[in-house]
């Protein structure tokens, strides 16, 4: 694929353009690599509210009714359902358990688990339990 960078003048100027024969997994992850730099999810901090940016997420969890963010920086409450934010972040996360969803640029590497499940170390080399039913999609997207 060839890939054409211009250096423009202003912030308002600047845009990416894809133009491919069809919607491949790559094409959407290159899109959502592009979009997600920008998101940002609105995060609890000591009571106050904060933005937090879906590239620093690691993984998000659900635990008593709740869901916490998960960055290198720490543990943050949003307001939102696990199932909101699957459908917000794209293809660069995947469910990884019922509880779960993983952010897959953050996988530093996966070992396989006797019944079947698999274990991600983390960038921050913290250990995430993949759940057998989500093995097969996160092996996909891993392409592995």
């Amino acid at each position: 694929m060839k890939v054409v960078v211009e250096i423009v003048d202003s912030k308002e100027k600047e845009e990416a353009v894809i133009k491919a024969t069809e919607l491949t997994d790559s094409v959407k992850n290159a899109v959502d690599l592009l979009e997600n730099g920008q998101k940002s999810i609105p995060v609890l901090e000591n009571g106050n509210t904060m933005l937090c940016k879906t590239s620093s997420i690691y993984y998000i969890e659900s635990v008593d009714k709740k869901t916490y963010i998960y960055t290198k920086d720490g543990c943050y409450e949003t307001k939102y359902r696990l199932y909101e934010l699957d459908e917000m972040l794209g293809n660069l996360y995947c469910r990884c358990s019922k509880a779960m969803i993983i952010n897959l640029r953050k996988i530093k590497n996966v070992r396989s688990e006797i019944g079947g499940r698999l274990f991600a170390t983390l960038l921050n080399d913290e250990k995430v339990v993949i759940s057998r039913s989500y093995v097969k999609a996160i092996k996909e997207r891993l392409d592995i």
